[in-house]
């Protein structure tokens, strides 16, 4: 059954706030939230009417498009679903779909050799997988690695949108350390991704904020704002994480050369995969080779070096040097007798 683009909107908007389980979703909720996104990409700025929303999700319920989602109501008032894991994101594709997909996977595969089209090597890739085991109900032949248990990731296209819209975010957020969640207006300037989690970076419009670089795994909810979108006029944002492993950066900090020892068996590992742009072979030895990157010291690159362990010697700067055989004393201390006797198992 073909569906116009309008309704295509209303669904995957309507499944996006259903999927939102920390907000309670009224039908009037839902009826904003269609206006506000057939607004904001097809500049329809009639809104959505009660019958239109209410038919929507009927149909959704149903089986003519495929979706069968398990909308329920609970108090008489408030819309959700019964299936905590559901979106119609998730549900087989159409034969229809498997020829949009092979239009648009033929479409990119002529950009393949081009230089300034690189990424789409991967996600070429996964298209041609993606129709392949649909069409012959085969296991694919490509295992990406992903994170099926990964949260934040509905977060994305909301902030992506603000960005490119310069629109204010009215942000709650909860870190690891904070005791309970806070609210904050914030203008996004940069997605990034490391290691399969997701980062926003951006400026609290809390007075004197500094940049702050949120996890999108503890947000909690995101709303456009009418707050005035603060610019970014400090930083160069395609190279702000250049000179950094990972995203921990502080205003301030100047990157350093890391000089590390790898022996023979691992070299080949970290020469076909550097651990940073910037590494350089600087010395080969009997038992191994010596190597430099330069880059800010943070959390993350002392867990990537100490992710070698004994297949890898730190030898400067000195105070980093410190810094590891600390966390490698600790990680010993661990294994003491006193500490293992903790264990009921043991």
């Amino acid at each position: 059954m073909p569906i116009n683009r309008n309704a295509l909107i209303r669904y995957r908007t309507i499944d996006s706030c259903l999927q939102n389980r920390y907000k309670k979703w009224t039908l009037d909720d839902l009826m904003d939230a269609c206006a506000n996104a057939l607004y904001e990409y097809q500049g329809i700025d009639t809104g959505v009417s009660r019958r239109t929303v209410q038919a929507d999700i009927e149909m959704m319920r149903g089986n003519k498009l495929g979706y069968e989602a398990p909308i329920v109501v609970v108090d008489k008032k408030y819309y959700t679903y019964g299936d905590k894991a559901y979106s119609i994101t998730n549900i087989p594709l159409n034969n229809h779909d498997m020829q949009v997909l092979g239009e648009v996977t033929s479409l990119l595969q002529q950009f393949k050799g081009f230089n300034h089209f690189t990424d789409l090597s991967e996600m070429v890739s996964k298209l041609e997988d993606k129709i392949y085991t649909q069409k012959t109900h085969s296991p694919p032949v490509i295992d990406f690695e992903k994170n099926d248990n990964l949260k934040g990731l509905e977060w994305i296209e909301a902030i992506r949108k603000a960005i490119v819209a310069k629109k204010t975010l009215s942000v709650t957020y909860q870190s690891f350390k904070a005791r309970e969640a806070s609210t904050f207006c914030f203008s996004a300037y940069l997605l990034k991704e490391y290691r399969n989690r997701w980062f926003v970076l951006g400026r609290s419009h809390q007075k004197k904020a500094p940049l702050l670089n949120l996890a999108l795994d503890r947000i909690q909810t995101i709303e456009v704002h009418e707050d005035a979108y603060r610019e970014n006029t400090e930083i160069d944002l395609a190279t702000y994480y250049s000179d950094v492993l990972g995203v921990t950066k502080q205003p301030g900090q100047r990157d350093v050369e890391v000089v590390f020892w790898i022996d023979n068996a691992s070299a080949p590992y970290v020469i076909t995969k550097p651990i940073h742009h910037t590494q350089k072979l600087l010395k080969e030895e009997a038992d191994g080779k010596i190597f430099s990157i330069k880059v800010i010291p943070n959390f993350e690159l002392e867990r990537e070096l100490l992710g070698f362990g004994p297949k890898m010697r730190v030898l400067g700067p000195r105070i980093l040097v410190k810094q590891i055989k600390q966390q490698l004393q600790r990680s010993l201390d661990n294994y003491l007798p006193e500490k293992m006797s903790t264990n009921p198992d043991v």
